[in-house]
């Protein structure tokens, strides 16, 4: 073990190689490594905890740290379809995601692996929904053993920077070309800083890595190609066989670039590694981050003369079978625990094979326990670990299992106990006083609303409790509440993930005096038609009466109707009884500010970063309006807070037409103070200050035909662009002259949209 340590202080003491120390977070050390690599094209989507290492690389960029270029995709399946067209143009491409965000991309997945391109994929484990949790599990990786992909495995900061580095060399080998996943521990590594050392010069990593060999590229105008053909039989499973065949040499592979990093490095890995084996008759097979906490447990022990060991992997595909076979040889009892469960299934995906590694291995007698534990990121103590030898060494001793299959760390609920509701429904007769007036012109066939007096309107019942969690001066309660005070009668609410969904929902308390449904980001509208057609059904069968009526109402923001707007226009073409509304806050801000399609040129995010070379987001932003008016939708329109009489207005006009034409879309501007950077209490004077410079404008469309409810330069109250971008710290590096050219290109862009729409207010063909 001397011999050992000396050797690596003499690697790492080398004046070529040499390294530097510092205290960085698995998330940080991810994007370091792929800034060294300096990759060609990073598709990306973010979802936490995986999104700072696209945050980290964006900021590394803006300041001229790496080359790469960061492509934001509409939703984890387009980022992987981008990162699926690059590798096959030649170049070398990298990803992180998590959860969701990779069962998300999993139909792409397969087709990487199956066309042979090298990639590498930072997965950073989460819990998979529902109910929706973003904390820490094996879940998302689990689904992941059988799309063809090698999957190693970091336990700690240092793993993920060197997994990172080993990660590209495996993918690349002549004998393998297959894409790598490099999987990490949601928060407790992704977020949690160690100590670390990393290399001085990127070009150290580079040389270890080699060059890269372009095989079967896509834009070779000399070699054209097919790539991912049809194929019948027996082609395909000739190809599955290769594919095989590539993961089969990946398993020889492996152990080889961990000796040459080793060398390199002097830090060493194995494909399994494994702690106070030789004699245990207890052993705990972990993964990842717990495996520190169990082996200071294993100390423990031993220093009370109980004969326990630790094994845990650094690779899961190829699963390393003999490895661990060989390692658990001695054992008496073996505890997987797994921080997943393959339910129905007796046991997680870890257990299942290793029960299978060690059947195959004649010399192996060791007694199986499965226990699931950790779930949703439930922490792992020592007294955890010290639970699970305990269960082994009882097993070792008696000769059997008792309980083959559990979990740990569950507790016990109360049969008799029985949620109540905190109040009744809200009735028809409470949300209906009839103050608006809704009545249809039959010669224009708009529509007209009478009757929106605020005082009398405070009758209205709150669909939305006060109480929830949203930050001060947030936009999305003063916008979705104002229009639900156009809303009679009975209402049925869905919201897609995000703020608005968070800070209103936290288990066993709901905000919601309504019927509240969750879906996710890409889904939300698509879910609630499903909801609509079926209510439509049972009444038309007589389970419900004919004359109850509900209003379906679906609300996205926070980049929502970015990653779902395929599932939402396929509902605006269906023209499904209901609305859709989207709360504008330019960006991804349940996920901490990262830059969504909505979010203007020039502005900066956690994404899109102003540094020496960057200048805030370089492309205009996304005008959701104009694509669902593009629909033919019989409604559509644009609010804000600032203007609550037109607001309640057009919500009025919005229920009419989705309870007797079709579906609504409507747009709310909504402010973020935390991530615009602005005073809590000024939020409605921003939202003001964006209608009057024509950044976004308030009109509506009926049956095609465009309207424009506030012109700011009849009422005299038109301002330049940069009086709202002042108001505003996100956008405040745009008023330097350095930045004079970005300006001007947005404010030419927003005065072209917003003659474009003086024209169709002018003209109804238009």
């Amino acid at each position: 073990m001397k011999t050992e340590t000396l050797k690596e202080e003499k690697i790492l003491n080398k004046e070529a190689v040499k390294q530097s120390v510092d205290f960085k977070s698995g998330n940080e050390m991810a994007a370091l490594a792929a800034a060294q690599i300096n990759y060609h094209v990073m598709g990306y989507y973010p979802i936490t905890p995986s999104t700072e290492v696209a945050e980290n690389l964006d900021e590394m960029s803006a300041n001229g740290e790496h080359e790469m270029v960061l492509i934001p995709g509409d939703g984890e399946h387009g980022a992987a379809g981008v990162c699926y067209g690059a590798t096959t143009a030649g170049g070398r491409v990298f990803n992180a995601t998590s959860a969701q965000g990779l069962l998300y991309a999993m139909e792409q997945l397969p087709v990487q692996s199956g066309t042979r391109y090298p990639m590498v994929l930072n997965v950073v484990c989460r819990t998979v929904s529902g109910p929706l949790n973003i904390r820490g599990d094996h879940s998302d990786i689990m689904m992941a053993l059988n799309i063809g992909w090698v999957i190693i495995l970091a336990k700690d900061p240092q793993a993920v920077y060197d997994m990172n580095i080993i990660a590209l060399k495996i993918a690349e080998h002549d004998d393998v070309r297959l894409p790598v996943i490099v999987a990490y521990d949601g928060f407790f590594t992704s977020h949690q800083k160690r100590r670390i050392r990393y290399f001085s010069d990127r070009k150290v990593v580079q040389d270890f890595i080699g060059e890269f060999k372009i095989q079967n590229c896509s834009v070779d105008v000399d070699n054209p190609i097919t790539i991912g053909p049809y194929m019948n039989d027996p082609d395909l499973i000739n190809n599955k066989k290769q594919q095989s065949m590539a993961m089969e040499a990946s398993y020889k592979v492996i152990p080889q670039i961990y000796k040459e990093y080793a060398e390199l490095s002097g830090r060493r890995y194995s494909v399994v590694e494994s702690y106070m084996t030789e004699d245990a008759e207890a052993v705990l097979f972990i993964l990842n981050s717990a495996a520190d906490t169990a082996r200071n447990m294993v100390d423990k022990l031993r220093a009370k003369g109980k004969k326990v060991g630790l094994v845990y992997p650094t690779m899961i595909r190829p699963f390393p079978a003999k490895e661990i076979a060989a390692a658990l040889r001695n054992a008496k009892a073996v505890l997987v625990a797994d921080r997943q469960d393959s339910y129905g299934g007796w046991g997680g995906n870890m257990t299942i094979e290793v029960k299978a590694a060690l059947k195959d291995d004649p010399q192996n007698r060791a007694l199986v326990l499965s226990r699931i534990y950790g779930l949703g990121g439930k922490d792992f103590y020592e007294e955890d670990a010290e639970a699970m030898f305990e269960l082994a060494l009882d097993a070792a001793k008696k000769g059997k299992v008792d309980v083959p299959y559990d979990y740990m760390g569950t507790t016990p609920g109360d049969p008799n106990f029985k949620f109540e509701k905190v109040r009744g429904p809200v009735t028809k007769k409470e949300s209906s006083p009839g103050i608006i007036k809704v009545t249809k012109d039959e010669k224009t066939g708009k529509l007209d609303v009478k009757g929106v007096k605020h005082a009398e309107l405070t009758a209205m019942p709150h669909r939305i409790t006060p109480g929830h969690g949203a930050c001060p001066g947030c936009g999305i309660f003063p916008s979705i509440g104002t229009f639900l005070k156009g809303i009679e009668g009975h209402v049925v609410m869905l919201w897609h993930t995000g703020c608005g969904m968070v800070v209103t929902t936290g288990y066993p308390y709901s905000s919601f005096n309504i019927t509240y449904i969750h879906n996710l980001f890409q889904n939300g509208a698509a879910t609630l038609s499903g909801v609509v057609e079926m209510y439509k059904e049972r009444q038309r069968r007589g389970e419900i009466p004919k004359d109850q009526d509900i209003t379906f109402v679906m609300v996205t923001g926070d980049g929502g109707l970015d990653i779902g707007l395929g599932p939402a226009l396929g509902t605006a073409f269906r023209n499904h009884n209901m609305i859709i509304l989207e709360y504008d806050n330019e960006g991804y801000m349940n996920t901490g500010h990262q830059l969504s399609f909505t979010t203007p040129l020039g502005h900066a995010t956690s994404t899109s970063n102003v540094g020496t070379v960057g200048v805030g987001k370089k492309f205009h932003h996304k005008d959701s309006a104009q694509l669902f008016a593009a629909c033919h939708i019989p409604y559509v329109f644009t609010a804000v807070e600032s203007q609550y009489r037109d607001l309640i207005r057009k919500a009025a006009k919005a229920q009419w037409y989705a309870k007797h034409e079709g579906l609504v879309f409507g747009k709310l501007f909504s402010s973020c103070p935390l991530n615009w950077r602005h005073p809590d209490n000024i939020a409605q004077s921003v939202i003001q200050a964006a209608v009057d410079c024509n950044f976004f404008p308030i009109y509506e469309v009926e049956h095609g035909i465009t309207t424009i409810n506030y012109d700011p330069e009849e009422k005299g109250k038109k301002v330049n662009v940069t009086e709202w971008l002042k108001l505003m710290g996100k956008t405040k590096h745009l008023l330097k002259p350095e930045f004079k050219g970005v300006v001007a290109e947005f404010e030419k862009e927003v005065e072209r949209r917003w003659k474009r729409l003086k024209a169709m207010h002018e003209n109804p063909l238009l």
